[in-house]
């Protein structure tokens, strides 16, 4: 019987680990005395949220506020938690902002619709706006913001997760450092954060002679994450700031590698490169799967349908 499990679970070897998709928890629903009522199962229960955000975001679910909400029913619960109609339901009193700690906020749509959900930052209340703590996903993904001081911390943490909260501000607070200091030192939080993320220098050292291409990814990363306005504009579309950094705080190694693919290939005339590697950036998320799914079927079946054209 032990040979037999060894066998259907085998042992990790090098950095298989890494292969896995994430569900994120917050470490500061563990760590932070207001979230200790929280039930672990409520916890979980908002990490799942948090990832159904990535689908929102793939299928525009953005209210005029710019602000992105997520569907996640009573049975979506079940089925997930494992659980009956009345634990899924008390679960998500606790996390609500009419009976429990307001991590969400329903909103009842009528008509037989499901509820929309808004998933609320996971930060402490007495944080200062713009320094509130992220929950942030796999992409799975699906983060909102990233909290400043949270990107130093995320640059020394070698954890795929990067959900680790740290236990000093790296950044100096806007009270004790001139404005033109404060932003240096935000910029600097970011480029620290997407450098570790996305292994810019790793990505560098393997294509040498795309070095340039990949400084301007990072320097694109970092301007519109530092950016003050309230849209950016996508292929022709003005997009919530918001929205638009959440989607690039999810890239990593991989989406950057996919990008520079297929800016290599890339045949036609670009006007823009920053507008065309932003868009590309942005889109890379939702895109790298079925571009990779597509690749996989022309090699196998492209052959095929060559001879077949020729016949």
């Amino acid at each position: 019987m032990e040979d037999e499990r060894k066998r259907i679970f085998p042992f990790h070897y090098g950095g298989e680990a890494e292969s896995y998709t994430f569900y994120r928890i917050p470490k500061i629903l563990f760590t932070q005395e207001i979230f200790r009522g929280l039930s672990t199962d409520a916890k979980l229960l908002y990490g799942l949220l948090l990832d159904r955000m990535q689908l929102s975001l793939k299928n525009g679910w953005v209210d005029e506020e710019g602000k992105v909400f997520i569907y996640y029913t009573v049975d979506n619960i079940m089925k997930s938690l494992s659980c009956g109609n009345k634990k899924a339901g008390s679960l998500l009193a606790e996390l609500d902002d009419k009976r429990g700690i307001g991590l969400v906020t329903r909103v009842r749509q009528g008509l037989g619709k499901p509820d929309r959900i808004y998933v609320h930052k996971c930060a402490l209340p007495e944080m200062p706006e713009g320094q509130a703590q992220t929950c942030q996903n796999d992409m799975s993904g699906n983060v909102e913001t990233t909290s400043l001081e949270m990107l130093k911390g995320h640059a020394n943490n070698t954890e795929k997760n990067h959900t680790e909260n740290s236990d000093t501000d790296p950044i100096i607070s806007a009270a004790k450092a001139g404005l033109a200091d404060r932003i240096m030192k935000e910029r600097q939080a970011y480029r620290d954060y997407f450098k570790e993320r996305c292994l810019f220098e790793y990505l560098k050292n393997t294509y040498p002679y795309d070095a340039k291409v990949l400084d301007e990814m990072l320097e694109i990363l970092v301007d519109i994450c530092s950016s003050r306005r309230r849209t950016v504009r996508i292929a022709g579309d003005e997009k919530p700031l918001q929205v638009v950094k959440s989607q690039l705080m999810k890239l990593d190694n991989e989406h950057i590698q996919y990008v520079l693919e297929c800016f290599k290939e890339n045949t036609t005339k670009v006007r823009s490169i920053k507008q065309y590697l932003l868009t590309s950036l942005y889109n890379a998320p939702m895109t790298i799967d079925s571009y990779y799914t597509a690749l996989a079927h022309h090699d196998m079946y492209g052959g095929n349908e060559t001879q077949a054209e020729k016949r």
